[in-house]
């Protein structure tokens, strides 16, 4: 019998300890508290106001900004050419949709953006 109990309560230690860790590793910002979690992977949301796909651009990015247009985006989703085929035309797509952005949030010029590289990086929210 203790020995049944003394296993129920590691079960229930490991059980909460993996289901804690997982919360964790879900954190969700807005596009504006991005800035303040550069460095961390997370899930960051907001409104697509303005795209562009700079196809004649080293790289050939899709930028998908969220918020606020370009040159005053808070947050920018950037799809680079070489990952672009499995998304279609996210510049069409994505455009005027709520979003929700995962990866790892870095910083570039001042703005935090999240690099995608798969479309399950980003899900549509419905309104």
């Amino acid at each position: 019998m203790k020995n049944r109990i003394r296993y129920s309560v590691v079960l229930i230690v490991l059980l909460v300890a993996v289901l804690g860790s997982s919360v964790a590793a879900q954190k969700k910002w807005t596009a504006a508290e991005a800035k303040d979690h550069v460095g961390e992977t997370a899930t960051v949301c907001g409104h697509v106001v303005s795209t562009r796909y700079a196809a004649s651009t080293k790289g050939q990015p899709t930028f998908l900004n969220l918020d606020k247009p370009y040159p005053n985006q808070v947050f920018t989703a950037v799809i680079w050419g070489s990952n672009r085929s499995k998304f279609g035309k996210p510049e069409d797509d994505y455009k005027e949709k709520r979003v929700c952005v995962t990866g790892r949030i870095a910083e570039y010029r001042g703005k935090p953006e999240i690099v995608v590289d798969n479309p399950g990086q980003i899900a549509v929210e419905s309104n």
